[in-house]
């Protein structure tokens, strides 16, 4: 009797440990998180366990910008947290944007997850779950400084940090929730056959929105030398987000002003109304789209491969794209900037908060001068940088073996094609905006030269990525976590372009400006030279 009671199972703590579904999944995207998708390379030894593990350079980057915050002890309460929550709208705007669509929307795990019995509100709080954890991480870095400062305000106090943590909270939830709501708003009104295009439409316009807010505002804030507070001109930032969840700070740990707690009020109710749409009354939507990706499309009959194809075959862009292996990796980049959903996702989303800096800069005529169009120039090399470094990046990663199978000795090749998709579709177009902007702005006079050492840096720029071989397009799984740091690589571009937009406009003021630019060319075509010859010399890396 004792032997047979000996050898029963502990049947009750089993069950008992029994993870809920809810808690099973949010480990599971978690994982996918830290791990990313490919299992190539995997080191389960040194594989990141935590988030902070895992962002560790980058949240370590966004503290030291947040302490930039330093500089502004004994500014009000709401001056200073209209300040961060801009900054930090910014960095989750874009973290949101750029990553939603991969976590939210993957045929892979739809395949396996759809035929459990999971309810898609649960599946949809577990990955909502994970990017919000990730957001507080990031904004937790940014606000550490922000939350010392806050307590040497005139107005503020101990009450300010509690304050400030539950309005970035609501912050984070406000930015996820809205992008999801969007998503399932398209999926309503316009059907599976409109999806993908609207999910690529409605993350650009987020991540822009995002950015644009965190610019204006605190320009606003403090023009002309005055610091505007909650009680002045309050009509036109109830319109601008930020504003509100400023507003909650100011109400529950700084003056306490009337148009505060109306701020507050406003940042309270519409994130809960926005939460309870997204994640209560449109939830259902979220499946419907999720089964609608996984389903049979009708074909459409094929468009802008014909025009691709001729492009290429007729001068000036067959002497430009003379060698078949360039020529035919322009092609394919071509086809997935068009048409591939994934890439889509990843790269104009990625690449539309950095374009939108330029044009704020320039519209912002009063104070700037002439720095708004160096800055422009300056910022224009940034783009194929950019593009490169996330079209490296791609669910199919592992069709991109098909490179080593054929009888190229190295990348050089199909990373000069890639590298000519990105600056004739991304670039140029942009060259092309920022040159009509400042005509519109400052007429055809000596101004629009001030673009010409970012546009001499453009070729330099654009090799970067793929130097050393490691920017072979479409060769790498897809990593989230990488979208968190993109806007610490908007601060690294920021600062580069700045001091190159300075060095700019210093030799304007001095008179040395040609001789600037008579310098810089051959500096840039030594460089391009030798940066082609290494990429030359470069050979395919080891697949694991």
């Amino acid at each position: 009797m004792s032997d047979t009671a000996a050898a029963k199972p502990p049947l009750l703590p089993s069950r008992m440990s029994a993870p809920t579904p809810r808690q099973a999944l949010r480990r599971l995207f978690m994982t996918l998180f830290l791990r990313g998708r490919g299992a190539r390379g995997l080191n389960l030894k040194s594989a990141p366990k935590t988030v902070s593990q895992k962002l560790l350079l980058t949240l370590l980057f966004y503290g030291l910008f947040g302490c930039v915050t330093f500089t502004m002890v004994g500014q009000p309460v709401f001056a200073l947290a209209v300040y961060l929550h801009a900054m930090t709208f910014a960095f989750l705007g874009m973290f949101v944007a750029s990553s939603a669509g991969e976590i939210l929307f993957n045929k892979e795990e739809g395949d396996i997850l759809l035929h459990r019995p999971i309810d898609p509100r649960t599946m949809l709080w577990s990955k909502i779950r994970v990017m919000i954890e990730i957001s507080l991480w990031v904004a937790g870095a940014f606000n550490l400084a922000g939350l010392l400062t806050g307590l040497a305000s005139p107005d503020g106090g101990w009450r300010f940090p509690l304050a400030h943590a539950v309005s970035t909270t609501l912050e984070a939830l406000f930015c996820t929730g809205c992008v999801v709501l969007l998503y399932q708003l398209c999926l309503r009104w316009f059907g599976r056959e409109q999806l993908e295009g609207l999910m690529t439409t409605t993350q650009v316009l987020v991540a822009v929105a995002a950015v644009a807010c965190s610019q204006i505002l605190p320009r606003l804030m403090f023009r002309y030398g005055h610091t505007l507070t909650a009680s002045e001109n309050s009509w036109w930032m109830a319109l601008v987000p930020p504003a509100w969840f400023a507003g909650f700070d100011d109400a529950f740990g700084g003056s306490a002003a009337p148009i505060s707690w109306i701020f507050a009020a406003i940042a309270v109710g519409v994130t809960v109304i926005v939460l309870w749409l997204a994640f209560g009354k449109l939830a259902h939507d979220y499946e419907a789209g999720l089964q609608a990706l996984n389903q049979t499309v009708r074909k459409q009959k094929k468009r802008g491969r014909r025009w691709v194809d001729w492009m290429v075959n007729v001068p000036p862009f067959r002497w430009w794209m003379r060698d078949p292996v360039s020529r035919t990796s322009f092609l394919l980049i071509t086809a997935y900037l068009v048409r591939d959903r994934d890439v889509k996702l990843r790269v104009y989303p990625g690449i539309a908060p950095m374009l939108i800096l330029p044009f704020i800069f320039l519209f912002q005529r009063s104070g700037m001068g002439n720095f708004g169009v160096a800055f422009s120039g300056a910022y224009l090399g940034m783009i194929p940088l950019f593009g490169l470094n996330i079209l490296k990046y791609s669910q199919q990663w592992q069709a991109s073996d098909i490179f080593r199978m054929a009888p190229v000795c190295g990348p050089a090749g199909v990373c000069n094609g890639a590298r000519r998709a990105v600056l004739l579709f991304l670039t140029i177009p942009m060259l092309f905006a920022m040159t009509a902007v400042v005509a519109l702005l400052y007429g055809l006079n000596s101004h629009i030269f001030l673009l010409l050492p970012g546009i001499l840096a453009l070729p330099v720029y654009s090799l970067v990525p793929a130097l050393l071989g490691k920017a072979v397009p479409l060769s790498s799984p897809i990593e989230e976590g990488k979208s968190a740091g993109r806007g610490l690589n908007m601060i690294g571009v920021m600062v580069i372009s700045t001091a190159l937009s300075g060095v700019a406009l210093l030799s304007w003021s001095q008179g040395w400006f040609w001789e600037l630019l008579l310098a810089e060319a051959p500096i840039v075509i030594g460089l391009y030279v030798g940066m082609r010859f290494a990429l030359e010399k470069v050979r395919w890396q080891s697949a694991e």
